[in-house]
């Protein structure tokens, strides 16, 4: 929880704990506490594993890695982008099994937004150098943030130039391998920089990567808790 280090987490190599619902699994990257507070983690259901109702105090973020996540308002195949806001709740489950990265209570209390995205029948726009592309998820300003989310797609050998990341920056790694100048992040890797952290960012390889940026300043003065 640390957000003023650099973390890096390869969540293929690290094993799963159970959730306190059986047949939901988790690989924890950030948790405040035990059940409660701020967390990151990939979630794993097993087939025909139902959790009971919960809402979520300070909203939830999910994407769809794998598989078909479900809950009373809907089914929500791979690459579905959802954001449940403040005071929402639900009973999410999943017939078939699904993997899913989920953030909880990080939002902004004022972010009233639902988002219900499938981003493999979204439209691509061009990045700012050749080889990016980029697909936006959310964002909202606040008065000591701009907080912004997309799906960004490297063509083989795109390289950016140097930059820096007002609010810090999350990157989970979805396809591919995604580099910079402090290493090589493939495929279920979990990085996060710092506020006014940079980096030089290519992928040889070519990648898929979702990215969250300007988010982090906030969550260290605390003011995604206020009403």
């Amino acid at each position: 929880m640390d957000r003023l280090q650099r973390c890096v987490i390869e969540t293929a190599s690290n094993e799963w704990l159970p959730s306190p619902a059986q047949g939901v699994w988790r690989k924890l990257l950030e948790r405040e506490s035990a059940e409660q507070g701020q967390v990151t983690s990939i979630v794993r259901y097993e087939a025909g594993t139902f959790f009971p109702e919960h809402s979520h105090p300070q909203g939830e973020e999910i994407f769809v890695l794998s598989g078909v996540f479900e809950d009373e308002n809907g089914s929500y195949p791979a690459g579905t982008y959802l954001r449940n806001p403040p005071g929402s709740s639900h009973s999410p489950g999943s017939t078939v099994g699904c993997e899913l990265l989920v953030k909880l209570n990080m939002f902004d209390m004022n972010d009233q937004q639902q988002i219900v995205l499938d981003t493999t029948n979204t439209d691509w726009l061009p990045g700012l150098v050749d080889g990016l592309s980029v697909m936006p998820l959310h964002e909202f300003a606040s008065k000591n943030s701009a907080e912004h989310t997309a799906l960004v797609r490297w063509q083989t050998g795109t390289r950016f130039s140097t930059h820096r990341h007002m609010g810090g920056e999350e990157i989970l790694v979805i396809e591919g391998t995604f580099e910079d100048e402090f290493g090589q992040y493939p495929a279920g890797t979990w990085v996060r920089s710092p506020d006014n952290s940079k980096h030089q960012p290519f992928s040889n390889e070519g990648c898929l990567i979702l990215v969250k940026v300007g988010h982090l300043a906030r969550l260290l003065d605390g003011t995604s808790l206020d009403k």
